[in-house]
């Protein structure tokens, strides 16, 4: 059995989208950020970084249970144990891999503080929201002339796409138009379109706060204050 330690976040939708896209059982086991639940030990015992998303595999590569967490690590995880959404030819899969850590290492992030500096941050810093808009649209920019020749960014549908798309959802609160990218989207309509990823960005959106409601003190601590640092361990 997987089990999906989760939140509705971009980066929870990416695991709920491989699960659903492969048809595979899990359950949810829900971690509210917002109110600390990562913070808690048997979470941490699990994911050590307090970050969602993170799977435990009852049934693990040698027959025993084995966790993961970090969800590039969980999909490449997913994909071998499957064989789906990773080629097997090497030329392709690293093709792949390359796109994936493009994800990990720049897509994330980056929309990730432009989301926050935009919409989140107190004080509204002109040179934040100013840099990570402006790289948010560099990365677009760097997908759509990816995508300028390739159905999907890798070239078949992959966990590459899996990857990205969920952080292209909030592309508004980004300071993005997504019509200043035509490749990006023609495929980000492609992937709202499949049910699997339907399925997916639905899973938990009942725990979602509604737009518009503020944030209160203790889930302004939670996810960007001082718990992140002054946890016990």
């Amino acid at each position: 059995m997987l089990d999906l330690y989760y939140w509705p976040t971009p980066n929870g939708w990416k695991v709920t989208i491989f699960l659903e896209e492969a048809g595979l059982e899990y359950r949810v086991r829900p971690v509210n950020i917002g109110q600390g639940e990562q913070f808690e030990a048997e979470f941490l015992g699990i994911s050590p970084n307090n970050k969602i998303p993170a799977l435990v595999d009852s049934d693990g590569p040698d027959g025993a249970p084995i966790a993961l967490f970090e969800s590039g690590c969980i999909l490449w995880y997913l994909a071998e144990k499957t064989g789906r959404f990773l080629p097997a030819d090497p030329r392709r899969r690293y093709n792949v891999l390359q796109w994936l850590m493009f994800q990990v290492g720049h897509v994330g992030p980056m929309l990730g503080q432009a989301h926050h500096f935009r919409m989140y941050a107190e004080d509204k810093l002109q040179y934040a929201i100013d840099r990570y808009s402006n790289e948010a649209k560099r990365l677009y920019a760097v997908l759509d002339g990816q995508l300028s020749g390739n159905e999907y960014v890798a070239g078949d549908y992959s966990i590459a796409d899996m990857m990205i798309f969920p952080w292209l959802v909030p592309y508004k609160r980004q300071g993005i138009e997504l019509g200043d990218y035509p490749n990006v989207r023609r495929w980000f309509d492609v992937m709202k379109d499949r049910p699997g990823v339907r399925r997916g960005i639905e899973v938990g959106k009942e725990l979602r706060q509604p737009d518009g409601i503020p944030m209160d003190a203790k889930s302004r601590d939670a996810l960007f204050g001082a718990k992140q640092w002054q946890r016990g361990r």
